[in-house]
């Protein structure tokens, strides 16, 4: 038995795009991951980049279950002493409409080089206009 691996140049990437009007953030996260990632292949290997490209649209009107609206939390610190700042998730989706899709898909990215190169693959957009219509993008549905 031979095992077979797929090299560079035999790799065809795909472009998709994802509506996430009124949809939960985990939900998507997890699907676009796994496209990023390639595991949808039958040639998905761990080491190397066979996942494709994910457009999103609409990030401004994505949702979360129950109470976190209010009581999600994101932080971020200035390298001060006392420089810790938390924003909730409703004004973070006021501020930066993609971010909190984006925080999502990169945790749920490997890290290093790898997890770097497929986050690359990934365009949020806060409205429904994008310019990668020349890609002839697929629908995902979630």
């Amino acid at each position: 038995m031979k095992t077979i691996f797929v090299k560079t140049k035999d790799i065809e990437k795909k472009w998709y795009i994802v509506d996430a009007a009124y949809e939960r953030v985990g939900k998507i996260a997890t699907k676009v991951a796994t496209i990023l990632r390639g595991k949808h292949k039958p040639t998905y290997s761990p080491h190397m980049d066979v996942g494709d490209f994910v457009i999103i649209i609409n990030a401004e009107k994505v949702q979360l279950s129950g109470r976190k609206k209010d009581n999600k939390l994101y932080y971020r610190h200035s390298g001060y002493p006392g420089g810790l700042r938390s924003e909730t998730f409703a004004k973070m989706i006021v501020r930066k409409p993609t971010y909190p899709l984006e925080h999502a898909i990169k945790g749920m990215l490997p890290k290093g080089p790898l997890g770097r190169d497929f986050f690359r693959h990934l365009k949020v957009y806060a409205g429904e206009n994008h310019p990668h219509a020349s890609q002839k993008p697929e629908q995902l549905s979630i």
